[in-house]
């Protein structure tokens, strides 16, 4: 029995991570944007901006050996990589908290609170004191 013949098509592929313009509210960028971060080109991108020294810090918060900073994201497995992302989104919302209590937090704003007490008191030494010491934590 002889096989169907089958019919070739001759037109390119679109690739899906392609943008194209359209209607739908950005949708186009935002399905590439997906594509490109399934396929980690965000994370190669990231990881061939960090320093060594960057990169052994993440990869100490991966449990990955400090060896694996000389080597490319796409010598990797997915779960070396699945393993630096979680690292790396650990330590920006550490990062975050940390920043968001140092504004809060501020040892300024309690030197300023001593110094405005000791005007208040009369003792201009003391707030001189207390005033020297922001100046020198700015610096």
């Amino acid at each position: 029995m002889a096989a169907a013949p089958q019919t070739v098509t001759t037109q390119p592929r679109r690739h899906l991570a392609l943008v194209e313009p359209d209607s739908r509210a950005g949708f186009g960028a935002l399905r590439a944007e997906l594509h490109a971060r399934c396929a980690d080109e965000d994370l190669a991108e990231l990881w061939a901006d960090m320093l060594t020294n960057e990169r052994k810090a993440v990869l100490a918060s991966a449990q990955m050996t400090p060896g694996d900073a000389l080597r490319g994201i796409d010598e990797m497995s997915r779960t070396e990589r699945d393993a630096i992302r979680a690292a790396i989104g650990r330590m920006s919302r550490y990062a975050q908290r940390l920043g968001e209590r140092l504004k809060s937090e501020s040892p300024t704003l309690e030197l300023a609170a001593n110094a405005r007490r000791a005007i208040g008191a009369g003792d201009t030494q003391a707030a001189l004191h207390w005033l020297g010491l922001i100046e020198r934590g700015a610096q």
